[in-house]
């Protein structure tokens, strides 16, 4: 759920989670445990999934810009309720960094100790930035609820 939410479509996902396992494997004899392995492990997923987003970035530089670029959409499976359709539009125009530890701490269940560790940022700066992504998301729902009351006049 991380590399889809942080990537925004499955077939990127399901490359950074290969890429990821493949890291882990090789580089599993120079971990050295000074952070839970399941940590060590998101960090190396999310560094995986940031690497794979500045590669298509740098990619789509010389590219068109697509209308809507490396948001998070919603899966085919997942319910396409509109609250949660207009929750994944908001996630996606976070920013990146935002975005990330919203996902880690209230999607994943994440201490900010762990985020800060995963992300290679110090603990306080994990708190600021979920309280920034909290207070644009609900900058952004509250705009789209306004929006949305308009239309229906």
């Amino acid at each position: 759920s991380i590399a889809l939410n942080l990537l925004g479509n499955v077939s990127d996902a399901e490359d950074a989670i290969q890429e990821a396992f493949l890291k882990i494997y090789r580089s599993v004899g120079n971990f050295k445990g000074e952070s839970a392995f399941t940590t060590w492990i998101y960090r190396v997923l999310v560094n995986t999934c940031y690497d794979l987003r500045r590669k298509h970035r740098r990619r789509h530089e010389t590219a068109e810009l697509d209308a809507d670029p490396g948001g998070i959409h919603p899966a085919r499976e997942v319910s396409d309720h509109p609250l949660r359709m207009t929750l994944q539009k908001c996630l996606a125009h976070l920013h990146p960094r935002n975005r990330a530890v919203f996902l880690l701490f209230e999607v994943e269940g994440f201490k900010h100790r762990e985020i800060a560790e995963i992300l290679s940022i110090p603990e306080g700066t994990s708190k600021n930035l979920l309280f920034e992504a909290k207070r644009e998301l609900q900058r952004m729902l509250w705009e789209s609820s306004n929006s949305a009351r308009t239309h229906a006049s």
